[in-house]
């Protein structure tokens, strides 16, 4: 049996609608180590529980986010 054109759209969609989940996911988490990569101090365990991939700690991270502003 042929597929219909309903069909196919809907299976369009199905793959369209996972790319777009997928992209849309949270990076994995990479950081290594507990300790923050600008200031040596350790990043606290709240923040790599709410941002795993967190390579800096909180005071860090504001003002690479300060600089990043000037800068643009």
């Amino acid at each position: 049996m042929m597929a219909d054109n309903a069909d196919v759209a809907n299976e369009l969609m199905d793959r369209r609608l996972e790319q777009t989940m997928q992209a849309c996911r949270l990076p994995e988490p990479t950081a290594e180590s507990a300790e923050c990569e600008e200031c040596g101090d350790p990043i606290p365990e709240a923040r790599r529980q709410a941002a795993p991939w967190a390579r800096t700690c909180i005071d860090c991270q504001a003002l690479l986010e300060q600089l990043a502003k000037r800068r643009a």
